[in-house]
């Protein structure tokens, strides 16, 4: 990854030029998100899971480790589960499951995302 990447990434993806996640940058971050692109990533789950797999695979490229994606992968699930409504079943029991759960399990299931998500980049090689 080029130095001009990197910063655009932490910039952008509440990341330090260290590799320090700032958790609580993380709902800003995803509010910048344009709402047509949003739109996009959320109505098939196919898509959200692509999109996941992207920016795991962009972050284990600048150093996070499993349990710094897990905690972030915990913060954008708090947000969705707070701010969008599911747009399809997939999705409609992840919030479900994240709704009943407790921390620990949705830590858990944090953890569970993430290794989706790596389970689609394996898909593609």
């Amino acid at each position: 990854m080029s130095v001009e990447a990197y910063y655009e990434c932490a910039r952008n993806h509440a990341i330090l030029k260290d590799g320090e996640l700032q958790t609580g940058k993380i709902e800003e971050t995803i509010e910048r998100i344009n709402p047509a692109k949003k739109d996009e990533i959320l109505a098939d789950f196919e898509q959200f899971r692509s999109y996941l797999s992207k920016r795991v695979k962009m972050a284990e490229a600048i150093g996070l480790n499993e349990e710094q994606l897990a905690v972030a992968a915990q913060k954008v699930a708090q947000y969705l589960a707070e701010h969008e409504e599911p747009r399809n079943a997939e999705e409609n029991l992840l919030q479900q499951l994240w709704k009943v759960g407790e921390e620990q399990e949705r830590h858990a299931l944090a953890h569970l995302l993430v290794k989706l998500a790596q389970s689609k980049q394996a898909d593609t090689h």
